[in-house]
């Protein structure tokens, strides 16, 4: 976008260009939600854990700007980490459906995204991409701390740049 600035002197053009922010509201969107994430945690196994400590002080994820919540209600973002069953499977898709939109979801660790060292048992759920889609996998048996908040940092990415270009990525 370009100002119309004719007429005005050298000076208080400068001025203009130097304290007047343009942008869309779309992308306005989109660097609010990506600048506040608010996961509902889905942890069925031992990626848990390490989910918790990204909440705990020495990782200390409030600091990013994402705050866990209780209620699927007052999410926007799901972290599946861990092995999902099919008997588990309904829930996590209700609970998916009880999320507000926009909403994303990161696969963490193996179990997550592939199944993990359970592929072969006729329980498990080959991926959580089979039951909800996936927009951030994380790598792992477990994924460190450190790794999760790499993965959120790229869901932020993804976020402002589908508001910035309007294009949803898969």
């Amino acid at each position: 976008m370009d100002l119309n600035l004719d007429g005005f002197s050298p000076q208080e053009v400068e001025e203009v260009k130097r304290s007047v922010f343009i942008t869309t509201l779309e992308q306005v969107k989109g660097w609010a939600r990506s600048s506040s994430i608010y996961p509902v945690t889905f942890g069925l196994a031992c990626c848990a854990i390490e989910m918790m400590g990204v909440g705990a002080a020495h990782y200390d994820l409030d600091r990013f700007g994402s705050f866990f919540r209780p209620s699927p209600r007052q999410s926007d973002c799901m972290i599946v980490s861990g092995t999902v069953t099919k008997k588990m499977a309904p829930i996590l898709r209700r609970l998916y459906d009880q999320m507000p939109e926009p909403k994303w979801v990161i696969a963490m660790g193996s179990c997550a995204t592939a199944g993990g060292p359970y592929v072969k048992s006729y329980s498990v759920v080959k991926g959580v991409d089979q039951i909800v889609p996936v927009d951030v996998y994380i790598p792992g048996c477990p994924p460190n701390p450190a790794a999760l908040i790499y993965g959120i940092h790229k869901l932020k990415e993804k976020i402002r740049y589908e508001a910035r270009t309007g294009k949803k990525v898969i």
